[in-house]
Parts: C-alpha cells; sequence; structure tokens
C-alpha cells in the first residue's frame, strides 16, 4: 500500500516540483491559471479525470485511469468529479495546512473507502490486492498480508481507518 501511495504521490510530487513556482505572488497566479487553462481542453472551467490524465501524458507522466480519478477525488472539494481552479490551485500548492481538521479526516476516510469492500469496514488483503490492481500492480495475497502487517498496529491481519490514517501521517 505504502508502494501505491508512493507511486501516487510521485507522479504529483514531479508535477507540482515542475509548478513549484506558482506558490505566490500575481504573475505566478496569472501563470498558474494558464496552466489550468491548458489542462481545461474543452474550455468549461474545470478539469476532469480525462482532461488530467492526457495533461500528465503531455508532461511524459503516466497517470492512469485509477489514479486519475482518485487523485480529483481526494482534491474536490464541492464533490462535483470536476477540479475547478481553487481546487486545482491548492493541488499545486500543496496546501493541505488550510484544511480543517474535519476536512482532512473526511478527505482521508474517502480515500480510505477507495481501498475497502463495499460490506467491509476495514483493508483486507483482498480488497487492498484489489485496489493496487487497479493501479496497475500485481501483488499476490501474501505480499498484501505483508504490507497491512506493517502498519496493522493492533495484529488483527485488517486495516481500520485509524490504522489507515496512521499510515498515511507517516
Amino acid at each position: 500500500m505504502k508502494t501505491t501511495h508512493r507511486r501516487l504521490s510521485s507522479s504529483f510530487t514531479k508535477l507540482c516540483e515542475r509548478l513549484s513556482s506558482f506558490k505566490n505572488g500575481d504573475d505566478n497566479i496569472r501563470e498558474l491559471q494558464a496552466v489550468f487553462a491548458y489542462m481545461d481542453a474543452n474550455r468549461d472551467g474545470r478539469i476532469s479525470v480525462e482532461e488530467l490524465k492526457k495533461s500528465f501524458n503531455t508532461l511524459g507522466e503516466q497517470l492512469s485511469d485509477e489514479e486519475a480519478k482518485v487523485v480529483v477525488k481526494l482534491s474536490d472539494i464541492d464533490g462535483d468529479g470536476m477540479l475547478e481552479f481553487e481546487e486545482f490551485a491548492q493541488l499545486i500548492k500543496g496546501s493541505g495546512d488550510d484544511f480543517t481538521e474535519e476536512e482532512k479526516k473526511r478527505k482521508m476516510l474517502e480515500a480510505f473507502r477507495m481501498y475497502i469492500d463495499e460490506s467491509e469496514d476495514c483493508i483486507t488483503p483482498r480488497s487492498l490486492k484489489t485496489m493496487l490492481m487497479k493501479l496497475g500492480e500485481l501483488r499476490t495475497n501474501d505480499d498484501c498480508r505483508v504490507m497491512i502487517k506493517a502498519f496493522d498496529l493492533n495484529d488483527d491481519g485488517v486495516l481500520s481507518f485509524d490504522e489507515f490514517a496512521h499510515m498515511m501521517m507517516r
């Protein structure tokens, strides 16, 4: 799981590093708006999952459909499935510190839910394997058990939300 998180973060880290000069100042905001406009291929004022994926490919970064969906879902503050400029700017600036504790917990819970099966309330080796396959990583059940064991604080073989949150904060 840590590898998947790193892989997803790595793609975004590279993009954010390329755009890191956009953090402050009016000129930099205009430049960030220009990048946003470029990524907004259909000019509707929002970046869709598909537009995000195509933009990454243009920048030389590979982003799977599932990764693009995860990024948009985690960055989409208003829940419309798209990134408006403010959401995009916050993603690039990495200003997660601006979120309230409630917003941070909600985002963490959304991420957690992506790794669990509908009928479960924890991440199991099987649900982890399924999500990793969606992200393009083939892992065995044993691999998934080992990944879970690294963060399984109570040794029950699964990851609860609290254990997942602890893992993500490391």
